[in-house]
């Protein structure tokens, strides 16, 4: 009778062959590890080679022993932490520190002399003030002396003509005027064809021109001329835009006589005229209206 198998054996021998594969396999791969890691080879450096020289100073020499190397002076010692270090350690700074300049507080001298030349400058100031003024008034009284003497000479010059005038050559009249009684009616600085008698009488008239940098006129007043004095008035005027004149200085340079009279007349109808408009003008547009006022 043929012995009966065992139904396990077949299961076991599976397992144990799969067993024993994965064993194999843990093992190969462990001994790659260790083949790859630990078993490194290293190449070793090559060697130079070449033949050795004994050292030497010379091409020549002779003898069987190498002579003694001359003594090497010893390397300086470092420097001492004293002066030396302290300049070695200006020199080799990155950065340079500002110099504090302290203010120097002034002398008394030096106070006296900045006072007396303060002193100095406030006197030359007034003397140049005081001579301005001199020279104004000398300026003033010279023109009022000339205007003073031209109405003398105008006076004696209408004298002379009044008495060579063919109108009174035969006449034994000896007065003239409408108030009655004996006289020659008049002022002295009057004129023989005057109708007038009485003080401002006369005839005379006025010459205008002026000067704003090319500007036209669009309404040149006439001053009023009523009285028996000449000379030529200038008159500074300050002008607009729109023409308007909003200030005049009448009697500046240029003007022969300081009536106050014909100043009065003068800046009254410089404050009437009127320019042309013009908005290319300055703001404040300076000019000049000169007023000759003559005798005829």
């Amino acid at each position: 009778m043929p012995p009966l198998q065992n139904s396990t054996d077949e299961p076991f021998t599976k397992e144990r062959r799969q067993g024993l594969i994965f064993s194999a396999l843990i093992h190969l791969l462990v001994a790659v590890i260790i083949i790859f890691v630990t078993f490194s080879v290293r190449i070793p450096e090559p060697v130079e080679e070449g033949l050795l020289v004994n050292f030497g100073f010379d091409e020549t020499g002779d003898g069987l022993f190498e002579p003694a190397p001359e003594p090497v002076a010893p390397p300086p010692p470092p420097p001492s932490a004293g002066a030396d270090a302290a300049e070695e350690a200006i020199l080799t700074q990155d950065f340079e520190e500002a110099v504090e300049v302290k203010k120097k507080e002034p002398s008394p001298e030096e106070l006296r002399k900045q006072a007396e030349a303060r002193a100095a400058e406030a006197k030359r100031r007034e003397e140049a003030e005081a001579e301005r003024k001199r020279i104004e008034q000398e300026t003033a009284e010279r023109l009022k002396r000339e205007d003073e003497q031209r109405r003398i000479e105008q006076t004696k010059a209408r004298v002379s003509g009044a008495l060579s005038n063919k109108s009174n050559t035969g006449t034994t009249s000896q007065s003239q005027g409408v108030a009655g009684g004996q006289g020659n009616q008049g002022v002295e600085s009057g004129t023989p064809d005057a109708t007038t008698y009485g003080p401002g009488g006369g005839l005379g008239n006025s010459t205008i021109s002026y000067d704003l940098g090319g500007r036209g006129v669009s309404a040149l007043v006439r001053p009023p001329y009523d009285i028996q004095k000449e000379g030529k008035v200038v008159v500074a005027v300050t002008v607009e835009r729109s023409g308007r004149v909003t200030d005049a200085t009448p009697g500046i340079k240029g003007s022969t006589t300081l009536d106050e009279i014909l100043l009065k007349v003068a800046k009254e109808a410089a404050l009437k005229t009127t320019f042309e408009k013009n908005i290319d003008a300055p703001n404040i547009q300076k000019g000049t209206i000169t007023y000759i006022f003559k005798l005829n």
